[in-house]
C-alpha cells in the first residue's frame, strides 16, 4: 500500500536528522514506498473550501546534517489529494498553532492528520495532563501573584513554566529563599497573556526525567533525561543525557490511567513526562525521543507509528 503523505514541519534544512523524531518518521515512510511532500506551516492556505500548501516533493537520507534531503520543484498542492498529513511543527502553541488546526481540521479524516488537529488543539500539554490531578505533583495554573505566593509559601521549592512553551525553554527554578520571582513574575507578564504553570520542584529530577513514548494508547518504552550539573531541566538540547529506562509499575499504571483518554481523542504518537512517579506533561503537537531510543537499542518507534497510520488507511 503506497500513500500520499505530506509533512507539515519547520523546513528540513533546520533540524538535525541524527535526534529527529520527525525525520525518522519519514525515513520509514519512504522505505515503506509512501510519496513525502514536505512543506513549511506558514505555507498553508485556505481558498473556498480548498485547504493547500507549497509543498516539494522530498527524498531523505540517513546522512550528516546538509546532506540529508533532496527537494523538487515547489507546488501549489491540495490537501485533500493526500492520504496523510503530519502535522509536525514544533510548538510554541499560540494563535498562529491554532488557526492551522483550524484549516487541517477541514480535509481531517478525509485525509488523516496525525495528530487530530481537533484534538491537538483541545489538548494542549500542559491542559490535558490536569485532567490527571491524581497522577502530578501539586500544580497550579494562574496568573495571580497572591495564588503564586500562596503556593509558594505551601510548598517551597518551585517550578515556573509559559503553559504554551516548548523544549524547556522559559523554565525557572525558584529555590525556598529565592527573592527572585516577583522579578520572574514581572518578566512573565510582559512576555505572556496567558496564565503560567506553578509546581512542587520534584528533587527526583536529579535521576532524570522520563519521556515514555505511547503509541495508539500503549506505552513502548521510556527515554529518561538526566540534567546537566548546574542545570535544572533535562531536556536533551540544553545538555540532558538520554538513556534507554524500561517502564517502572507505576509508569505502566500512569500509563494505562490515561490511555482511555487518548484513543478516545484518536492520538497516534504521544509522550508523556514523568518525574519521580509523577505525570508532568502529555505532548500531543511534535513528540520527540524515538531515534534515541531507537540509537540505544530500543524498538524502532517511527515502524509502529507507520503500522498505526496504515491500519487506519486500509
Amino acid at each position: 500500500m503506497s500513500l500520499k503523505v505530506a509533512v507539515q514541519m519547520d523546513h528540513v534544512a533546520t533540524i538535525n536528522p541524527t535526534g529527529d523524531s520527525t525525520f525518522a518518521m519519514m525515513l520509514e515512510a519512504q522505505a515503506r514506498g509512501h510519496e513525502l511532500l514536505h512543506y513549511t506551516p506558514d505555507t498553508l492556505s485556505l481558498k473556498g473550501d480548498v485547504v493547500s500548501a507549497l509543498a516539494q516533493p522530498i527524498t531523505v537520507t540517513d546522512a550528516e546534517k546538509g546532506r540529508h534531503f533532496t527537494l523538487g520543484e515547489a507546488a501549489r498542492v491540495d490537501l485533500s489529494t493526500q492520504d496523510v498529513v503530519l502535522m509536525r511543527q514544533d510548538p510554541p502553541f499560540d494563535m498562529n498553532y491554532i488557526t492551522l488546526t483550524h484549516l487541517l481540521e477541514r480535509i481531517h479524516p478525509k485525509t488523516l492528520v496525525v495528530n487530530p488537529p481537533a484534538a491537538v488543539r483541545n489538548a494542549p500539554e500542559k491542559i490535558l495532563v490536569t485532567d490527571f490531578p491524581e497522577l502530578m505533583p501539586p500544580t497550579l495554573v494562574t496568573r495571580d501573584r497572591s495564588e503564586i505566593q500562596a503556593f509558594r509559601r505551601e510548598h517551597g521549592n518551585i517550578i515556573v513554566k509559559p503553559l504554551y512553551g516548548n523544549g524547556g525553554a522559559g523554565v525557572f527554578f525558584i529555590q525556598e529563599g529565592d527573592h527572585n520571582l516577583a522579578s520572574l513574575l514581572e518578566l512573565f507578564e510582559q512576555n505572556y497573556r496567558e496564565p503560567f504553570m506553578v509546581q512542587r520542584y520534584l528533587p527526583d529530577v536529579r535521576q532524570g526525567d522520563k519521556r515514555i513514548i505511547i503509541i495508539d494508547g500503549e506505552p513502548v518504552m521510556g527515554l529518561n533525561r538526566i540534567p546537566a550539573d548546574g542545570e535544572a531541566r533535562s531536556n536533551m538540547h540544553v545538555g540532558g543525557r538520554p538513556e534507554l529506562s524500561p517502564l517502572t509499575e507505576r509508569e505502566q499504571e500512569i500509563c494505562a490511567a490515561i490511555a482511555p483518554a487518548l484513543k478516545e481523542r484518536d492520538m497516534i504518537f504521544v509522550g508523556i513526562d514523568v518525574i519521580g512517579g509523577y505525570l508532568t506533561e502529555i505532548n500531543v503537537t511534535s513528540p520527540t525521543g524515538i531515534r534515541e531510543i531507537k540509537r540505544f537499542g530500543g524498538p524502532d518507534i517511527a515502524v509502529l507509528i507507520w503500522d498505526a497510520i496504515e491500519k487506519r488507511r486500509a
